[in-house]
């Protein structure tokens, strides 16, 4: 189908279907995050154990969504987003009947291997139909809009069922809303492929499982064998030659699973790091709040979600603006008010610590979502500025996998910053020496965010963009052997 002949209407429809997908998958994690402390207690598990719940899943995600997006430009977005949701939804199902901790992660990587299938298909078929490219910083704003309501309505829809219904009622939600996409995707949304898909990269596949399971396992499991432990050190190696891997390998390959000449792109570079460090202090704020909210002040689950209702307001209202701003001026204020918003955020919190008083808790919560609100857009508009229609989804994917590797980093770091302090969560010195430190390296994720947006979004940075997409382009015109 000609998508230029493509009216309104069934534009906003087929970006309405995408944005499902996304309301599911970043649902999902931060609904999980408020059933922690009770999935933690029903199951009996540890912080180590908690920490495997999220990143089990990310940790999946986050290995599989390059593969998802170039699968996707070969054999079809469609079909590729419809497995996606088939596969997610029986996850989702599986998740609630988890009799175990050890079953419960299991079936979460069940989940991850569906949702890999649909953030960056979706992102792909968003920038395939809307072609003009104010009208997809509008589309791009809507969807970002989208995973700044989920990541901030997760906690209260979350914390109403666990209170209300049970920890397994979260992973209900996603059948119906899998199901309805699932058919609304068959009836609107035409196929579409690369004209020139990229062939399968299964050794480049294989050194990024390693390098992901070694890092996170690495980090997750210092605190309990010691950091000098050889089972530790060992995994930090693997970790280094894996990625060194990587940039060998992918390097000397024709069609590599990792495209190193998007990184000539600073701004496409400066995304990506963004992301990572955005996402390290996501991930590891919602870990470390929901544990700090239940545990050590108390509260119930619901309650607990009912004080993120700033940080939720926040990112409901930015989104949809950042994407506009974005649109009419560019990535670079909307990425500079982030940096700016969440080194307050975190800076409020590791001066104050765990005793930090309701308003100063409520006002670090709405820089928070400020700060997560306008970088979602900003974000993936440098990701894909200037790259060739053709690399959309390699492009998407590789800026959706960046956002699962920090999420997945942030969850690991915190978790074992509390799980080096303390055994247990509760008030007192250590928990309060661990919450301090936490929210210190949330601080340099914001200065580090601040920095790249200054370096990769001036004149030098548009430069680059131009120039790789020059290269790009030639190289799929076979120009460049």
């Amino acid at each position: 189908m000609d998508v230029t002949k493509l009216s309104s209407k069934r534009k906003f429809l087929i970006l309405a279907i995408c944005c499902m997908s996304i309301l599911i998958v970043s649902l999902d994690l931060t609904i999980l995050n408020v059933a922690l402390p009770v999935i933690q207690h029903d199951l009996h598990t540890s912080i180590s154990g908690a920490q495997w719940t999220i990143d089990a899943y990310t940790f999946i995600l986050a290995s599989f969504l390059l593969l998802a997006g170039s699968t996707a430009d070969k054999i079809g977005r469609k079909h590729t987003f419809e497995t996606g949701l088939i596969v997610f939804t029986i996850g989702s199902l599986l998740c609630s009947i988890a009799p175990s901790l050890g079953w419960l992660i299991a079936f979460r990587m069940i989940q991850a291997i569906g949702g890999s299938m649909l953030n960056p298909v979706a992102l792909s078929i968003i920038t395939n139909i809307f072609l003009d490219p104010k009208e997809r910083a509008r589309a791009i704003g809507i969807w970002s809009g989208v995973v700044g309501i989920s990541i901030a309505a997760g906690p209260i829809i979350g914390g109403t069922l666990v209170d209300t219904i049970g920890w397994r009622s979260i992973f209900w939600m996603n059948v119906p809303i899998g199901i309805a996409a699932f058919a609304l995707t068959k009836i609107f949304i035409p196929e579409s492929r690369a004209k020139k898909p990229r062939q399968l990269d299964p050794i480049g596949q294989l050194l990024i499982i390693i390098f992901l399971a070694s890092l996170i396992f690495g980090i997750i499991e210092a605190p309990e064998f010691g950091w000098t432990a050889p089972p530790i050190i060992g995994c930090f190696i693997m970790a280094i030659l894996s990625f060194i891997g990587i940039i060998v390998y992918e390097r000397k390959r024709f069609e590599p699973l990792i495209e190193l000449q998007f990184f000539r792109s600073a701004p496409f570079t400066g995304a990506s790091l963004v992301a990572i460090s955005a996402f390290v202090a996501l991930g590891g704020f919602l870990f470390l709040n929901t544990l700090y909210l239940q545990d050590v002040r108390n509260f119930s689950a619901s309650k607990a979600g009912l004080y993120l209702l700033p940080m939720a307001g926040a990112m409901f209202i930015l989104g949809p603006v950042s994407g506009y701003i974005v649109a009419k001026r560019g990535p670079r204020i909307p990425l500079i008010i982030g940096a700016v918003s969440l080194f307050t955020a975190a800076l409020l919190f590791a001066l104050n610590g765990s005793t930090i008083s309701t308003t100063e808790l409520f006002l670090g919560y709405a820089f928070i979502g400020i700060g997560l609100g306008v970088l979602n857009a900003a974000i993936t508009n440098s990701a894909i500025a200037g790259m060739p229609r053709s690399q959309a989804g390699v492009a998407s994917a590789m800026t959706s996998t960046s956002r699962q590797i920090g999420q997945a980093l942030g969850v690991a770091i915190i978790g074992s910053v509390l799980s080096s302090n303390v055994h247990q969560i509760v008030a007192g010195p250590a928990f309060n020496n661990g919450f301090r430190t936490s929210w210190w390296i949330i601080c340099i994720c914001g200065l580090i965010v601040l920095f790249v947006a200054l370096i990769t979004t001036g004149k030098w940075g548009k430069r680059t963009a131009e120039q790789a997409a020059v290269l790009i382009a030639s190289e799929e015109k076979g120009q460049i052997n």
